[in-house]
């Protein structure tokens, strides 16, 4: 510790030394450029509004000792078994359980404060301490685990200290941010770093956006504020990369922008109201955009529309690539949910699609989504038999056939899927590697219909002719459930 500290201060001395001689040439281009002198003030200012959360919760424990496993007929049998039914003698018993993290006021007269759901998720009860010591129980307001937030409220006797949310979409990479929170239950504890990169997606959600920092945080900072130098709040600490526990200069951050959209909902109605537009999508990788006659991989690609959703009403067919969304290019796959579960319930937006090679302009009106989607499962099973095979051609390394009632029992085939049923992938072949797989159905060949295997090694050959490096495929499995393959076509 004291050789941490003591090359902690020789940095700060040949970094106050470095500012001390550059300053007399260029003293405001050097402050800009070598950060704050010092966010005292800003702290002082800003940490009565930061406070504490300390959550309980009441589990059930049952109090065990496992028994050793010992020889049936063994003479300590007898002896074990009296010994430990004694030790595990009793019913099981009720313990309290309590955990930290942050949070911060965002309307001091009401009492309204924001924090993570995970740091108050099961808790029975809720308490948010403050700087000068008072300490407040909070009512649970509203959650959205989709995005990690909570609202609480909290009754004061006169108005609290709170913040205002900024604008995260005017923040920068390299933009200088302080966190404030409650890290290893060590209140009021301030860290200063930069922005080091932003819509990080880190997979713990279908919106993830993150603002990613080397501002220190660690655990029990989870709900705090992350601030700008202005004091606005531009992100909600949530998560950190580390294999120790501990902050490796990697951490995540709510945007503001998407926490505010959230947190307006909680507060009005308890509950998160996102748009839907009811489609299921796939990534435009660089192959499918090369099928496509795209110049590059950009947007989100139709894998399947639901019967009775927006989407469908609009007429959106699968194949169709949605480039942009209300006014807003999507640029990858993953914007596109966040976009539209951002956009108001029954508003017409429109859309572009490219649609075979042209441009279509659609509008939609957005549906309400449900959380609690019905289960769309794939338990249905067709016992494999010996039925008598159809006349069979191969292309792209695959043995087709079309759909007869012995195909169907011997894959599994639903009566409502119609296509050319694939019977084998050759191994090592580009369909193999694309896991394409015997029982697959082709719906469509660079999104034209095909129903017989001469028809697919039709469309294969105009590819061919076109200059096309893969074929791009519809498959469906053996339900119905849609999803776009693209296959190198060999020479």
């Amino acid at each position: 510790m004291a050789f941490q500290f003591f090359r902690r201060n020789v940095r700060s001395m040949a970094v106050a030394a470095m500012l001390g001689s550059a300053v007399s040439l260029q003293p405001a281009a050097v402050a800009n450029a070598q950060g704050p002198v010092s966010v005292a003030d800003l702290a002082e200012s800003l940490g009565d509004a930061v406070v504490n959360i300390s959550t309980s919760q009441t589990v059930q424990a049952q109090r065990s000792v496992p028994m050793p496993q010992v020889p049936d007929g063994s003479p300590f049998q007898e002896f074990f078994e009296e010994f430990f039914n004694k030790q595990n003698k009793g019913e099981d018993r009720a313990r309290r359980v309590q955990s930290l993290g942050s949070g911060f006021v965002i309307d001091g007269t009401a009492g309204i404060i924001i924090t993570n759901n995970h740091v108050i998720e099961g808790a029975d009860e809720i308490t948010a301490n403050f700087n000068d010591g008072t300490k407040l129980k909070a009512e649970l307001i509203g959650t959205d685990e989709k995005t990690d937030i909570a609202v609480l409220k909290v009754t004061p006797e006169t108005p609290l200290k709170d913040v205002s949310f900024g604008d995260s979409d005017a923040i920068r990479v390299g933009d200088w941010v302080m966190a404030i929170g409650n890290p290893f239950g060590l209140g009021g504890t301030v860290t200063v770093g930069i922005v080091s990169a932003q819509n990080r997606d880190i997979n713990s959600g279908p919106y993830d956006n993150f603002i990613q920092t080397d501002a220190s945080i660690n655990r029990g900072n989870s709900g705090g504020p992350l601030f700008d130098m202005d004091g606005n709040v531009i992100g909600i600490n949530t998560a950190i990369i580390s294999p120790s526990g501990g902050s490796i200069g990697i951490g995540f951050a709510i945007p503001a922008k998407t926490a505010t959209r959230v947190i307006a909902q909680l507060r009005e109605f308890g509950e998160t109201r996102r748009g839907w537009l009811g489609v299921r999508i796939q990534e435009v990788t660089d192959e499918i955009a090369e099928s496509l006659g795209m110049d590059e991989a950009y947007g989100a690609l139709v894998a399947g529309v639901s019967d009775d959703g927006p989407a469908a009403a609009a007429e959106i067919e699968p194949g169709d690539v949605i480039l942009e969304f209300d006014g807003q290019e999507v640029e990858t796959m993953r914007e596109l949910p966040r976009m539209v579960a951002e956009t108001a319930i029954g508003k017409a937006v429109d859309v572009l699609v490219l649609r075979k090679g042209e441009e279509v302009t659609l509008q939609v009106t957005l549906g309400r989504l449900e959380e609690v989607a019905a289960a769309e499962t794939d338990e249905e099973e067709g016992e494999a038999g010996e039925p008598d095979a159809p006349e069979q051609k191969e292309v792209l390394g695959m043995i087709l056939a079309e759909i007869d009632d012995a195909a169907r029992e011997e894959f599994g085939i639903e009566e409502d899927v119609t296509g050319v049923v694939v019977k084998q992938v050759a191994p090592g072949s580009s369909a193999e590697e694309k896991r394409v797989q015997a029982g697959d159905v082709i719906k469509e060949v660079a999104q034209e219909p095909v129903a017989t295997p001469e028809d697919v090694i039709e469309q294969v050959e105009k590819l061919k002719e076109d200059g096309r490096r893969s074929a791009l495929l519809l498959l469906s499995n053996q339900t119905g459930e849609l999803r776009f393959v693209p296959v190198r076509i060999e020479e």
